[in-house]
């Protein structure tokens, strides 16, 4: 890649909205934890630094090693980032009077600098931080301030090096695409050339060089990433990708014959196994979530294992890994606390001995439908909802019972059609409904009844990573019970799940 930016991620709850404004803007940009900075700076033409929930003055804040950028590649300092550049560089940082936080707005622009250009005084921007710039480090021009922050930003004469005291990625600031535009652009002179139809030319390339006349097995599950990456494979190496659809029996209704069918207009050589049965038979007795999950990972793995066997001199295994897993496996402070385990190709044994190609793994969602739309792939497909690698086993609370299958099958696609039917579908992230482990009492005609309980959820995210829930209409949601209850036997009772992420994660299990 050329023109390429480096984001170092000190922590900053905000460092992935940092690359995706970068990306927005059509430049290409990596983030790399603050204490691993690559030792090959060559392709890269500009330097960010994030924000961190760590202070300067602590014991040991973070600090990266800046020999090869400060004052050699145009820099920008954003939060802790513009102190950390004036703590340790001449000026001071001290404690604030008050903790800003939230919105505040520019009172003067000081220094009509390039970073400024277009950006009114008045400017909306968000503060994060208790910690307050009282003194500029060496050689330091003010540029701008609001009416509790005197260095909101500031400039150091003689290099292009710049710093922010607020954060240019949240939308709250108005003007912040403008500003990270003003400098990649103006500033540090990056061209704009990070597009779709570049990535697809550029990544085509790329796997015709990598995996030449070999062959490549792909794990596909219907949704956008694994679709997306066999379609770039495709275009690359053709009949030589063997693509596998494995059906676990927890798949919504209708599933496995309905992608099977999608597939076969996009000249992907895809071949169905449906393992429902061994899939049912692991999961026979188990009702902890993790027990499912590992259940269900571990059959996959045996099952693709025996398929990918079968097919003669296989040499890569493709996986559809995006960049927000990337980066979380390399984060400042190691990967995250494990919430849940996930059912991922990844996982496969190392006496597989497959090499892993992962054509999308510097994308992030909203990139790698672009490049789907680029590459012609339908919209239905590209606007699908995620949907878990378990699958129904972590909606259905409790063991899995192929007649809680069928149920939760059923209740499930009510919602899903009764979305579509009324245009709310692609209003939201991600949609499903959960059995729960309850029965309550009902009536239905003269009988009393004593029936399971489904609770429906739905989302609206941009990556999953937080989550609010959506405010359906109360006539859908009136018309989508009485379907279910009057439609699905066994089910008497439906709830709707009001809870956001966090603290609530988007599935029950």
């Amino acid at each position: 890649m050329q023109n390429n930016v480096l984001i170092l991620d000190f922590g900053s709850q905000y460092t992935q909205l940092i690359a995706r404004r970068v990306r927005e803007l059509n430049i290409y940009c990596e983030i790399h934890p603050y204490n691993k900075v690559p030792e090959d700076l060559s392709t890269f033409k500009a330097v960010i630094l994030s924000g961190s929930p760590s202070s300067v003055r602590s014991d040991e804040p973070p600090a990266p090693d800046l020999s090869g950028i400060k004052g050699i590649l145009p820099l920008l300092g954003v939060c802790y980032g513009a102190q950390y550049l004036a703590h340790f560089f001449g000026g001071k940082v001290s404690p604030s009077n008050i903790r800003e936080y939230g919105r505040a707005n520019l009172t003067t622009i000081h220094d009509h600098t390039d970073l400024f250009a277009g950006i009114s005084e008045d400017t909306q921007v968000w503060m994060s931080h208790s910690d307050t710039i009282s003194d500029l480090p060496n050689n330091g021009v003010r540029l701008a301030s609001t009416n509790d922050v005197a260095n909101a930003a500031y400039r150091i004469e003689g290099e292009d090096t710049y710093a922010i005291q607020f954060h240019p990625e949240v939308y709250h600031t108005q003007d912040g695409k403008q500003l990270l535009g003003n400098f990649l652009i103006e500033i540090a002179g990056v061209a704009p050339n990070w597009t779709p139809a570049a990535f697809v030319d550029t990544t085509v390339a790329q796997l015709k060089e990598k995996i030449g006349d070999q062959k490549v097995v792909l794990g596909l599950s219907g949704g956008v990433d694994s679709t997306v990456a066999a379609i770039l494979l495709h275009k690359a190496i053709g009949k030589n990708l063997y693509c596998i659809f494995v059906n676990n029996g927890l798949l919504r209704k209708d599933e496995f014959s309905g992608v099977l069918e999608q597939y076969k207009g996009m000249g992907l050589n895809v071949k169905g196994v449906d393992a429902t049965d061994r899939f049912m038979n692991a999961l026979k007795g188990k009702s902890d979530p993790e027990e499912k999950r590992k259940a269900i990972g571990g059959t996959f793995i045996d099952v693709f294992d025996d398929e990918a066997t079968a097919i003669k001199d296989v040499v890569f295994l493709a996986q559809g890994t995006i960049y927000p897993d990337v980066i979380e496996s390399v984060s400042v402070n190691g990967p995250s606390v494990t919430i849940k385990s996930h059912h991922n190709v990844g996982g496969l044994p190392a006496y597989m001995k497959l090499k892993i190609v992962e054509p999308l793994r510097m994308l992030f969602k909203d990139e790698v439908r672009r490049v789907g739309a680029q590459m012609g792939i339908d919209p239905k497909i590209l606007g699908r909802h995620p949907f878990p690698g378990p699958g129904l086993a972590i909606r259905i609370l409790g063991d899995i019972t192929p007649d809680k299958v069928r149920v939760l099958q059923e209740v499930d696609h009510i919602f899903i059609q009764g979305l579509r039917k009324w245009g709310l579908y692609d209003k939201v992230w991600q949609a499903g409904a959960m059995l729960l482990p309850v029965n309550s009492v009902g009536v239905m005609g003269d009988e009393r009844t004593y029936e399971k309980v489904v609770a429906l959820r739905a989302v609206e995210s941009t990556d999953g990573m937080t989550a609010d829930w959506v405010d359906l209409p109360y006539k859908f949601l009136q018309e989508i019970s009485n379907n279910i209850i009057n439609r699905v036997k066994g089910v008497n009772r439906v709830v709707y799940d009001i809870s956001s992420k966090p603290p609530a994660t988007i599935e029950w299990e």
